[in-house]
């Protein structure tokens, strides 16, 4: 390489692939942030304008686009047309034959109000939750005036109504305001694109758009028709949240079209799942799944029209993976029909992370980096240098495996220039972020065995499970969430697959190594009911019996049936005592210290969680028990291998002990020293098609270790906090 080519090298890496936002009190900021970041585009925030004095700058300009609010004076000349999402009261009982039900009790009453413009008696439902029954439309009637249900009811039966609701101020620009703190700000109304005039009109308003804004080069599309579940309470507090959620996808115009193609009419119990609304844990039901996939199908030809119009008018059309998204399932078929150009997401560690860079079919995605340039984190005291850090550090591990094509920051500008030290920590991240893709984007990394995550969602929840939205987790799933954090920078090829795959396909289970089932019992991570299948239940069997591996992390397979609990008990090793077995005296509690998974482990274990009652089988190596419960076992079942672990939040101690299980699952011991590093804090990736391999120092303070390369010889290795080296193969 000449003189030239590498000063045009150094200057590729010191400019491209960051975007960052702008507002019309920031131009000179704007401009030194270009320079100093390197950024090659610039975009608009919610609640901000793009100053004019930026029109020519020299970078891609972004424009946010919303499709389904920022124009209130359609919405409110066509009321009918707003969108609508299912709501279920809160459980009431009946202490007369007479109950009056509340409807807007626990909501907040600016966001949604109860459409009673449409057949109450269509599409609402008043269960009997005592019996699970329907109650028939003459037996309650809908007050307007005190927005009420009243219902003749059995006495100390308990009761609740599903019914529509139009969204009146849309959720998203509703948490902006609040978070924000935003006075005296106009509501923005949601209007439903999928229904004839406000389609017909969108299409017009959104080429009418674009040729008013001929300065912008993408259009950013926030998202597309329908807000993932999300409800407030009365006192503007989140309610229920659920970033998968499909309750605020429905309207009497969807819904009919929704019953001609399945051929069956539509209840609301279909969505509200006795009010759990289909959250990610419910084992999801055929109803829900068909209207998922007709969502999925309405939704794909209704963005690809409006694709198509960007595309004619000469821009790139950006989706962004949030906010309204629901129906753009990213790993599903339908979506490579919408012909986006890009994606852009938020980044809020490696899952999230390989939730965007694992997308199919698009040109380019981009990753949206932590903190939020919002006062939540940018105010007096704050310390938005240490957010980026540990969100750039975490992400990094998984950029090395799948890498994202640019990164960005979001929010409102002048926040993030009043902190200098975060100014300057940003731009040794771009300038990282851009080293890093110069030397692996286009290669495969090295990867020591194939493993498969199992659950009821497959491809569709793929890095998403155990997620709630933006990598945060509830008491109940971080130790599970750990197990999907640690894949998504390990050097493995990672696949979701589902029980209907391994029904459509056995041999499915014949490409990958190691099976892993994670959660709790009859949760949909685990499988629930889809044990009591045999072809199912046969089909992992004789897969670990071949020699497979296989990995159960809480309560794999759980589910009371046939006198288990744990349905893959004798492949385990392992089984729950809930009571039905308290008879049976249980004696295996000798734990084997020096077995291989354990062989580096210092100090205790951190199963997070954990799980209680859980006992060994005779035969089984009980690696770790406390108190006689079993935390982490192990056992052969013919040619293959069980691991037992009652939880593991992340962390590099246990990603370590998990790594050794995977290897040991599946008979790899004595691949364990290839392209390792002795240090748990540090990790090695390799890229053989490119010739390099990096080691990673992942924490924050210098750290010293032996690394192997991958034909078994190695080296010393001294790393700076969070630094990364590169050598050559």
């Amino acid at each position: 390489m000449d003189l030239k080519e590498m000063d045009l090298k150094e200057m590729d890496l010191k400019k491209g692939r960051v975007t960052i936002p702008t507002d019309v009190d920031v131009i000179p900021e704007t401009l030194s942030l270009i320079e100093s970041w390197g950024a090659d585009a610039v975009r608009d925030c919610d609640g901000t304008d793009f100053p004019p004095e930026l029109k020519d700058v020299d970078a891609k300009i972004y424009a946010t686009y919303y499709t389904t609010r920022k124009d209130n004076a359609w919405a409110l000349a066509h009321p009918e047309e707003i969108q609508q999402m299912y709501v279920m009261t809160p459980f009431y009982t009946a202490e007369s034959a007479e109950l009056t039900v509340p409807l807007m009790k626990g909501l907040y009453k600016d966001m949604l109000t109860p459409n009673d413009r449409d057949d109450v008696a269509r599409w609402w439902e008043v269960v009997d939750r005592t019996t699970g029954e329907v109650v028939p439309c003459a037996r309650w009637r809908y007050e307007p005036g005190t927005k009420t249900v009243r219902i003749g009811a059995e006495p100390f039966h308990d009761y609740t109504v599903s019914f529509l609701a139009y969204i009146m101020w849309d959720p998203v620009h509703m948490y902006n305001a609040v978070t924000n703190d935003w006075k005296d700000v106009e509501h923005q109304i949601t209007f439903d694109v999928r229904q004839p005039k406000t389609r017909a009109y969108t299409m017009e308003r959104l080429r009418r758009f674009i040729r008013e804004h001929p300065y912008v080069d993408v259009l950013r599309f926030t998202t597309f028709f329908h807000q993932f579940t999300l409800i407030f309470d009365e006192q503007a507090r989140e309610k229920y949240v659920d970033w998968y959620g499909y309750s605020a996808s429905v309207s009497p115009y969807i819904l009919e079209r929704f019953e001609r193609e399945a051929g069956y009419p539509f209840r609301p119990e279909y969505i509200i799942d006795q009010g759990y609304y289909n959250g990610q844990y419910r084992v999801p039901s055929k109803e829900y799944r068909d209207f998922q996939a007709f969502q999925r199908r309405e939704v794909a030809k209704l963005a690809r029209e409006m694709v198509d119009i960007t595309h004619e008018e000469g821009k790139e059309a950006m989706m962004f993976l949030g906010d309204h998204w629901i129906g753009t399932e990213p790993f599903m078929d339908e979506f490579a029909g919408i012909g986006l150009d890009a994606v852009v997401g938020s980044v809020g560690n490696g899952s999230t992370l390989r939730l965007l860079s694992d997308i199919k079919g698009v040109k380019y995605i981009e990753g949206r980096f932590l903190p939020y340039f919002f006062p939540d984190t940018f105010h007096e005291g704050g310390d938005p240098v240490k957010e980026a850090k540990v969100n750039w550090v975490t992400a990094r591990r998984a950029i090395l495996r799948s890498p994202i094509d640019r990164i960005g920051y979001g929010g409102y500008l002048k926040l993030a220039v009043q902190f200098p030290d975060f100014v300057e920590y940003v731009e040794s991240v771009c300038d990282e972020f851009r080293q890093l893709y110069a030397n692996i984007k286009g290669t495969t990394p090295y990867c020591a065995k194939k493993v498969a995550v199992l659950n009821c969602w497959g491809k569709m929840r793929a890095w998403g499970a155990h997620m709630v939205h933006h990598a945060l987790y509830q008491k109940q799933n971080y130790s599970y969430a750990g197990i999907i954090e640690y894949l998504s920078g390990a050097p493995f090829d990672v696949r979701f697959i589902s029980f209907e795959d391994i029904l459509e396909d056995p041999e499915i289970l014949d490409e990958i190594d190691v099976l892993l089932n994670i959660g709790d019992g009859d949760t949909a991570h685990t499988g629930g009911v889809w044990w009591e299948d045999p072809r199912i239940t046969s089909a992992v069997k004789a897969f670990i019996h071949k020699g497979g591996g296989f990995i159960g992390v809480g309560e794999p397979s759980g589910h009371q049936a046939q006198g288990r609990y744990i349905q893959l008990a004798n492949v385990l090793g392992v089984e729950k005592e809930t009571g039905f077995t308290l008879g049976y005296d249980k004696y295996n509690w000798d734990c084997h210290s020096e077995h291989f998974i354990l062989q580096e482990q210092k100090g205790e274990i951190d199963f997070g969680e954990g799980k209680k009652n859980m006992y060994a089988f005779e035969g089984t190596t009980v690696l770790v028990q406390r108190e006689r419960e079993v935390q982490l076992a192990a056992r052969e079942f013919g040619a293959g291998r069980s691991v037992y672990i009652s939880g593991l939040p992340y962390s590099f101690a246990n990603s370590r002990l998990l790594y050794r299980a995977i290897l040991w699952s599946c008979h790899a011991e004595d691949e364990l020293r290839r392209w390792f590093s002795t240090n748990e804090n540090v990790e090695v990736h390799a890229y053989p098609a490119n010739h390099k391999f990096c080691v990673v120092n992942n924490t924050y303070e210098p750290q010293e270790t032996r690394v192997y390369r991958g034909d078994g010889s190695s080296f010393g290795q001294k790393l700076g906090a969070n630094e990364i080296v590169w050598h050559a193969l």
